[in-house]
């Protein structure tokens, strides 16, 4: 997503809690990773692997001037001749420790290998990070958490865009005042829906 596209969405949801909860997230997320610069460690579940995440925070930390940002997309199935930027295994969250931060994102609940791997990588002195869609027990081993649930006005993918764009900025522009989400999100979709301008 562009920073156009980011900044609209970021009208759209003006004067809803996702915005500060997303400054917030991303403030946890930077301080975690820049004064320490252990890493960050970046893991889906099972069935989903956070790509998009990955590619917005590789642009963020080039944008921003942030390595400590790029982060190491771990994988749940690492299939042989793959390049060495997809060949990290979930071997990798084993050996996490101090200094590093593990960004866990679960749609779903994660599994009982990943749990028991992302409790051991915060025994270690790794920083838990979770965007999740409400697990208690993912909640539970996080040091912050953002939970996203599944049937609200918003999905993961949005405030995953929401948290990279936040994660290489200072700050987020303040809130203008509440209005109906809904007529927002119509007016995004029309905006991103239209053809473009015909040329000068």
């Amino acid at each position: 997503m562009d920073a156009v596209r980011v900044a609209l969405l970021r009208e759209v949801l003006d004067g809803t809690e996702w915005l500060p909860a997303a400054r917030r997230f991303a403030g946890a997320l930077r301080s975690s990773v820049v004064p320490q610069g252990g890493g960050l460690l970046l893991v889906g579940t099972d069935v989903y692997e956070p790509w998009h995440l990955a590619a917005h925070l590789v642009d963020e930390a080039a944008w921003s001037g942030l390595p400590e940002l790029n982060p190491t997309l771990v994988r749940h199935r690492v299939r042989p001749g793959e390049p060495a930027h997809l060949s990290v295994g979930l071997g990798r969250i084993e050996a996490a420790g101090r200094g590093e931060t593990l960004l866990v994102v679960a749609p779903e609940r994660p599994g009982a290998g990943l749990l028991e791997r992302v409790h051991d990588a915060r025994r270690a002195g790794a920083t838990v990070l979770s965007l999740d869609g409400g697990d208690r027990e993912i909640h539970g081993l996080a040091h912050e958490a953002l939970s996203v649930p599944g049937d609200g006005d918003v999905d993961l993918d949005t405030v995953q865009h929401l948290v990279s764009a936040a994660a290489g900025e200072n700050s987020l522009p303040a809130p203008r005042g509440p209005r109906r989400l809904r007529d927002r999100l119509s007016r995004l979709a029309d905006q991103l829906t239209a053809p473009p301008p015909g040329r000068w």
